[in-house]
Order: structure tokens, then sequence, then C-alpha cells
């Protein structure tokens, strides 16, 4: 069991049955059955479920976060075309393979529906930050003449929308994996032969 405490192990365990059941389909005994604890016992550490999936969703964005490093610092920006493909298949490994990231997906997935809130950190989390992040990349290589110059939030958006779609494709056919990280290089590097300067945009 995941969490090195009776909080944290409470909010793996609901991670796991959310992405199996749903919200609506898991209750909260079944939630402290699976973290190893008697049902009324997990109300010393939260209100219910809506109290358990709203601290579960607080903990997978900060785990979000850290690992696929949403606000890098200056320094860590790519310097060159090539830098920026690596740096985004790095990226990208951990959206496709990291089993909390994973997990919440699903969730989103099936919860975006029911809950007005949840529809808004889908739209965040698999678009707008992105979108975001990118821009701030772009911007920065515009300005070193490494990138065409053009409206870096929309070039971001070209350059992210592909990837989204098709991780969404993976999440649905996860057989697809090798197909659908060949699908994703390839548009990185046709991204890079259309807005690269020049030669000094590769290496």
């Amino acid at each position: 069991m995941k969490g090195n405490s009776t909080k944290e192990r409470i909010l793996y365990a609901a991670l796991d049955l959310f992405a199996q059941k749903g919200y609506d389909g898991v209750g909260v005994d079944l939630i402290a059955e699976k973290a190893g604890l008697k049902g009324p016992s997990l109300y010393r550490h939260y209100k219910g479920k809506e109290d358990i999936f709203n601290s579960m969703i607080e903990m997978v964005a900060s785990h979000y976060r850290e690992g696929f490093g949403l606000h890098p610092k200056a320094e860590e920006l790519p310097d060159s075309m090539d830098a920026l493909i690596a740096d985004a298949m790095q990226r990208l490994a951990f959206t496709m393979h990291d089993d909390i990231v994973k997990k919440t997906r699903r969730i989103f997935a099936m919860e975006q529906f029911r809950s007005a809130r949840i529809a808004e950190l889908t739209t965040r989390y698999h678009l707008e930050n992105l979108q975001q992040l990118y821009t701030g990349m772009f911007a920065a290589l515009m300005d070193k003449g490494i990138l065409k110059k053009d409206d870096p939030e929309y070039v971001a958006l070209e350059f992210v929308s592909p990837v989204s779609l098709l991780i969404h494709m993976y999440d649905r056919q996860p057989e697809r994996e090798k197909e659908v990280i060949e699908k994703i290089q390839k548009h990185f590097e046709h991204f890079a032969n259309v807005y690269a300067c020049d030669t000094r945009g590769r290496g």
C-alpha cells in the first residue's frame, strides 16, 4: 500500500478505486477496507467521500506538477530544437507511464460530465497547462532566433493538441503504445522542421 501515513493510504486507496469504478461506484467503507481500516475510523481523517475525492485531486495535482515540471526555471528551458524534442519526449514518458497520472486521467475521463470542477480540471491539465508551458518555451526560443517568430501561444496549441489526442488514444488502446510514441516523435520532428529558423535550431 502506497503512502507513509494513514491519510495518504486512504487517498491512494481512493485513487485506485475511483479509477476502477468511478466516483458513484465507490463507497467510504470500500475505501476504508482497501486502506486497511475499519469504516468509522476513516472519519477521523476525512469528513466523507467528497472530502477524500477533493484531497486526492490535490495530491495528484501536486504529484503531476513536480513530476512533469510545469514551471521550469529559466536555466532549465531547452536551448535548441533537438533539446526541445528530447525534453518533450521525457515529459511524454512521464505522462504515459506514471501510474498515478494514468489513473487520474481515467478518473477525469469518467467524472468530467458529473462534476463541473472536474470538467474544468480536465481542460486545464489536458490542454491549458501544457499550452502555457510551451508558450513560455517557444517565446524564449523565438527570442534566441532558434524558432521562427510567430504567436507563441498559437504555436504552442499546434504543438500540444495532437499529443493530447494521441495520449487519449493510448489510454483507450494501450496495445498501440509503440504506434502512439512513433507518431508523437514524428509530430515533434515535423514541428521542428517547419518552425526552426535554420540549422542553428537543430543540435
